[in-house]
């Protein structure tokens, strides 16, 4: 029998949160981030689910190419562009978008012989990883509007604090910058009797800032279910977990008073205890720095986890839990236990949580809703596929 820890994703709770995005930006159109696997997701199944979408978004030349020969025909965005002049012909061929954000770029482009280009031009307005500067950017966007390989341009930039929880300084400057530098007189004309494009908003200015959605907003934290916000849930927010980590109590230890817990003996019993084991640990993809405290949910009962997280193993208190035995459901988050809860124990964010499930566990994808907790192979309906990563 193979291990028992499974991560289901739930294809329903996809297609919600895409709905919920559209109520958020009713007037934008959606380019869905599905990069890192789509959040480790997966990216095939999760792309059917969020077929509806106007575009996807993502920096893996490959994947991005997979779409397009499992026929996706969305306006497809490579979100760090293209490396090479090689890659370039692939750009053409697969009918990819660009964002083009350094000098060098530019320097491809003057030379193609490509046609028919999309790219995304990315201005810095203080985040300070990828953009033209402020003071360059209307000669770059005038260059390249002269080029002619280039069909179309859209102005992109990312905000550095549009989830924190005020408004602030950093966040309303970024926005006067990307303001003042698309000003029609700034820039020189360009496709006449056409605005340009703008596409500003991540998730979090998605839901806060309307004023930032323009042509197209660019979700993703919030399309698999998870909050953005220290100070909101995703329930607050009408999202639906689209990940549940899954697995089962595979042994129990009784301990007295003194006895010690895993490496290190970082935990100490100071009674007669119940222990859980669980099979997952920080080889699956949960945060090794989980301390002592952070949640688990078994049986549909809150427990804490003891000890050091270890490769395989994490290690529960069910002290006060009788019902819990050998073989029981463990969620390790999803519902009934938020991802951006565990984040916060772990002192880490549920993007790097969701990201790093590793390729060893299985993803269970659910067509329908009717899987609310961990089953066994003989007990899981046929909605759910079980598939290698």
């Amino acid at each position: 029998m193979s291990r028992p820890i499974l991560a289901y994703i739930d294809q329903a709770a996809l297609k919600h949160n895409l709905a919920i995005t559209r109520q958020y930006a009713p007037d934008a159109r959606i380019m869905a981030v599905i990069k890192a696997n789509a959040y480790g997701h997966g990216l095939m199944h999760t792309a059917h689910a969020l077929k509806s979408t106007d575009g996807f978004a993502l920096l893996e030349l490959d994947a991005a190419i997979d779409l397009r020969n499992a026929e996706y025909n969305h306006p497809i965005l490579l979100l760090e562009g293209f490396f090479s002049t090689q890659e370039l012909a692939l750009f053409e061929k697969y009918r990819l978008n660009a964002v083009v954000h350094h000098e060098e770029q530019v320097a491809m482009l003057d030379h193609c012989r490509h046609r028919g280009l999309n790219i995304f031009l990315k201005v810095n307005t203080g985040m300070n990883r990828l953009g033209f500067p402020v003071k360059h950017f209307p000669a770059v966007f005038e260059r390249l509007s002269r080029n002619p390989a280039i069909a179309n341009i859209t102005i992109m930039s990312h905000f550095a604090t549009a989830d924190e929880p005020e408004e602030n300084d950093d966040f309303k400057q970024q926005l006067r910058l990307f303001n003042q530098v698309t000003q029609t007189d700034v820039l020189p004309p360009y496709q006449q009797n056409s605005d340009y494009h703008h596409s500003l908003a991540n998730s979090a200015a998605i839901i806060r800032y309307p004023e930032t959605h323009r042509d197209w907003v660019r979700p993703g934290l919030m399309l698999y279910g998870a909050s953005p916000f220290i100070d909101q849930s995703a329930t607050d927010l009408g999202l639906e977990p689209v990940m549940m980590l899954t697995s089962k109590i595979i042994a129990i230890q009784h301990l007295r008073k003194g006895d010690k817990v895993g490496y290190g003996y970082s935990f100490q019993a100071d009674k007669s205890m119940r222990i859980g084991i669980v099979a997952c640990g920080y080889a699956d993809g949960y945060p090794r720095h989980a301390p002592t405290g952070t949640p688990v949910l078994i049986n549909n009962r809150r427990c804490q986890l003891i000890g050091k997280v270890s490769m395989d193993m994490l290690t529960v208190d069910i002290t006060e839990a009788t019902d819990i035995q050998i073989n029981s459901p463990v969620i390790l988050w999803g519902k009934g236990l938020p991802v951006e809860e565990i984040a916060h124990h772990a002192g880490t964010i549920s993007y790097e949580l969701l990201c790093a499930v590793s390729k060893r566990v299985k993803i269970a994808v659910n067509h329908e809703r009717t899987l609310t907790a961990p089953v066994s192979d003989a007990q899981r309906p046929s909605c759910a596929s079980t598939i290698d990563r």
